[in-house]
C-alpha cells in the first residue's frame, strides 16, 4: 500500500489541460472516494475501475482508495479518466513499477472485462502531450487520430493487461501507422457540372482565391447550391498546423477521423431551423457549433433569410475575429472559427422578383421586409454580393474543371503566402501597406461609397476584394478594373438603395 500519482489529460474547448492523479491506498474500510471537482460520469469510474482491475487478475484486496485530481479546481468530466486511475492503483500496490511512471500520460475508459474504449477529444490530448516532451497511451480506437501527429509519441493497448504487461517490461505496445493521405479529392463535386453563371463562377473563384465571403441571390433552381457546394473543390489544402486544429475541433465534437481526407476543408450546411447554439456552440458543457465545424473551410446557410435573425447576428463576431469564446458560470472555452460564409438567397419571398416570366406578386414592402431580416451589420461582413439569374440551358457548353480553377487559386494564394495572411483577414495596417491605391481609384472608390452609402468596413472589404483580383491578374499593384469589379460585386447595396429611395 502507498500513493502513486499518474498524468492524464482533461477537456477544456480544444484545450487539454494536464490533471495529476494522485492515488493513496490505505488500510480500513474498502471505501473509493474521487476528489478534484469530478463530474458525475468520473465518479462512476470507481465501479468501472474496481471491476477491471479484478478481471484483468490483478489483486484487489480491502484498501481505502483516495483519488485525487489535480488542480483541484478545474472540472473533470468524461470516463477518460478510468486508465490513470487504474494505473495508480496498480502502481501504489507494487503490482506494476513505478520507475518513470512519470514520463508517461494516459487516457482511456474502461470496461468492466478491462478492455479499453475509446475517448472523445483525444487529439488534443496528443498534440498537448507531443509539446510536453511525454508519451502517450491511449486506447485503440482513438489510433486513427494519433495517426495525423507523426512526431507524438504514442502507445496504443487494447486492455488494462496488456499495459500493465508493458510497463512492467514484458512486452511493447503498438505504435500508430502514419496516416497515408489521398493525392486526389475523391468524391469533391466538380465545377463543370454549372452551365453558364459566368458572374457567379467568377465570384466563386475570387472567393476561392482571397478567402472571402460570398452571397448568391436569385430565384429558386438557378444554381445557387450547386455553386456553393463546388467552392471546397477549389481552395487550397488546408497547412498542416490548420487541419490539425480543425481534427482537434471534430475530436472534441465526437466526430469520426478519416486521415486520408483530414487535410480536405469541410463544408457545413447547417438548415435554417438551426439555434443559436448549434450554429455558434454552448450548452452546459460548451461544444463547438457549426462555425467551428466549418474551422478553416466552408459554412453554407442556404435561405440566409429564414433564419433567426438572433441566430444570424452571433455570426458578426466570430466573422471578424475568426473565434467564439462560449462562457459559462464555471467554465470558459475558447474554438477557432475561421471559416468561410457562403450564403444563398432569393430575392424575394415568393422568389421570382425580376424574373422575366413576370410571375412575381410580391409588393414593395413586402420585399423590402424579407430582405431586412439580414442586418445591414451582417451584410457589411460579406465581400461580394452576386446576383444568379435564371437562364436558358440550351446549347450551354461546360464550364472550367476544379481543377483549372483551382490553378489560378493556387497561384494568387501564393502571391497572398508572402503576405503570411490571406487577403479577406488583411487588418488595417496591412490594407494601408497591401491595397495601396493611385488617386485616380481612390476618387472612384469614395464616390462608390458616397452613392451606395457604404461603411468603412464595406470600404475595406472593397480594397480587399480588389487586392484578390489584382493577384489572380498577377499584378502587383491594384488597378482601376480590378477596383471597378470589386465595387460590382456589392449588389445587394445597390438594391438596398434603390429600394430606400423609392420608399
Amino acid at each position: 500500500m502507498g500513493l502513486a500519482t499518474t498524468r492524464s489529460r482533461a477537456a477544456v474547448g480544444i484545450e487539454a489541460p494536464q490533471v495529476s492523479v494522485e492515488v493513496n491506498l490505505a488500510s480500513g474500510l474498502p471505501l473509493f472516494g474521487i476528489v478534484g471537482l469530478p463530474e458525475t460520469a468520473v465518479r462512476e469510474s470507481k465501479d468501472r475501475v474496481r471491476a477491471a482491475v479484478k478481471n484483468s487478475g490483478f489483486a484487489l484486496s480491502s484498501w481505502r482508495v483516495t483519488v485525487s485530481l489535480a488542480p483541484a479546481d478545474l472540472p473533470k468530466e468524461g470516463a477518460r479518466f478510468d486508465l490513470p486511475i487504474a494505473v495508480g492503483m496498480l502502481a501504489a500496490s507494487d503490482q506494476i513499477r513505478r520507475e518513470g511512471l512519470e514520463q508517461w500520460e494516459f487516457l482511456g475508459e474502461l470496461s468492466m472485462t478491462g478492455r479499453l474504449r475509446g475517448v472523445k477529444g483525444a487529439l488534443p490530448a496528443i498534440l498537448k502531450a507531443r509539446d510536453a516532451g511525454h508519451k502517450l497511451v491511449l486506447p485503440r480506437a482513438n489510433a486513427e487520430e494519433a495517426a495525423l501527429v507523426a512526431d507524438a509519441e504514442v502507445y496504443l493497448a487494447e486492455s488494462l493487461a496488456e499495459l500493465a504487461a508493458a510497463l512492467n517490461g514484458c512486452q511493447r505496445l503498438a505504435r500508430p501507422q502514419p496516416a497515408v493521405e489521398q493525392a486526389s479529392r475523391p468524391g469533391l463535386p466538380d465545377l463543370s457540372d454549372v452551365l453558364g453563371q459566368h458572374r457567379a463562377r467568377r465570384a466563386l473563384e475570387i472567393a476561392a482565391a482571397g478567402g472571402h465571403n460570398l452571397l448568391l441571390m436569385g430565384p429558386p433552381g438557378t444554381g445557387k447550391t450547386l455553386l456553393a457546394s463546388r467552392l471546397p473543390g477549389i481552395l487550397p489544402p488546408m497547412a498542416e498546423g490548420e487541419a490539425l486544429e480543425a481534427a482537434a475541433i471534430a475530436s472534441v465534437a465526437g466526430r469520426e477521423l478519416d486521415p486520408a481526407t483530414w487535410r480536405q476543408r469541410r463544408f457545413r450546411a447547417p438548415h435554417h431551423t438551426a439555434s443559436g447554439v448549434a450554429l455558434v456552440g454552448g450548452g452546459s458543457k460548451p461544444r463547438p457549433g457549426e462555425i467551428s465545424l466549418a474551422h478553416g473551410g466552408v459554412l453554407f446557410l442556404d435561405e440566409l433569410p429564414e433564419f433567426s435573425r438572433h441566430v444570424l447576428e452571433v455570426l458578426r463576431e466570430p466573422l471578424e475575429s475568426g473565434r467564439v469564446v462560449i462562457s459559462r458560470a464555471a467554465v470558459q472555452a475558447e474554438f477557432p472559427a475561421a471559416f468561410q460564409l457562403v450564403a444563398a438567397m432569393n430575392p424575394c419571398p415568393c422568389g421570382y422578383e425580376g424574373d422575366p416570366s413576370g410571375r412575381c406578386g410580391c409588393t414593395p414592402d413586402q420585399i423590402r421586409r424579407y430582405r431586412d431580416r439580414i442586418s445591414g451589420p451582417l451584410l457589411d461582413r460579406i465581400d461580394l454580393h452576386v446576383e444568379v439569374p435564371r437562364q436558358s440551358l440550351k446549347d450551354l457548353p461546360p464550364g472550367e474543371s476544379s481543377a483549372d480553377v483551382r490553378e489560378r487559386v493556387l497561384a494568387a494564394r501564393e502571391r497572398q503566402a508572402a503576405r503570411e495572411v490571406v487577403n479577406a483577414r488583411l487588418d488595417v495596417a496591412g490594407i494601408r501597406s497591401h491595397c495601396t491605391i493611385d488617386e485616380h481609384c481612390a476618387n472612384l472608390l469614395e464616390t462608390a461609397c458616397e452613392r451606395l452609402r457604404l461603411s468603412a468596413r464595406a470600404h475595406h472589404r472593397i480594397l480587399r476584394v480588389a487586392r484578390t483580383i489584382a493577384d489572380l491578374d498577377g499584378n502587383e499593384r491594384i488597378g482601376v478594373q480590378h477596383l471597378s469589379e470589386a465595387i460590382g460585386y456589392r449588389q445587394l447595396d445597390r438594391r438596398q438603395n434603390a429600394f430606400a429611395a423609392s420608399a
